[in-house]
């Protein structure tokens, strides 16, 4: 079986598998740093979108009316003679409230002073009527 494979054959395959241990880490390695650049470079290209996301940022920041208006937005300031008002909704109206509301009609005549009914509700709780 091994006579059909000539001499020239045998060194020719012997000279290319030298040759395929000789290329193969090198070769590695250049895909591996090929790889390793391309991660590098979709990573820069982020931080520079994250970059320049932050230096609009900062722009807005050195106008004095956008600075206003985040006061306004953020942290409810006014200027002095004007009014903000506060609206509290419910976002959703078919959501009941989970603690019933405790009903506080009746429980004193409105003829009283506000003390009185105060205090008549005070220490009417958890009475049952």
């Amino acid at each position: 079986m091994f006579r059909s494979i000539s001499g020239r054959s045998l060194a020719f395959a012997t000279v290319l598998l030298i040759l395929a241990i000789t290329v193969a880490p090198p070769l590695h390695s250049y895909f591996t740093q090929r790889a390793q650049i391309n991660a590098y470079g979709v990573q820069l290209a982020a931080s520079q979108a994250t970059l320049q996301e932050a230096e609009k940022e900062l722009t807005q920041w050195s106008d004095p009316t956008y600075v206003t208006s985040q006061a306004r937005i953020r942290l409810h300031y006014i200027f002095p003679g004007e009014r903000e008002y506060v609206v509290l909704t419910n976002s959703n109206p078919k959501v009941a409230l989970s603690v019933p509301v405790a009903p506080i009609e009746g429980l004193a005549p409105w003829n009283t002073p506000w003390y009185s009914r105060v205090l008549d509700t005070i220490t009417s709780v958890g009475q049952s009527k």
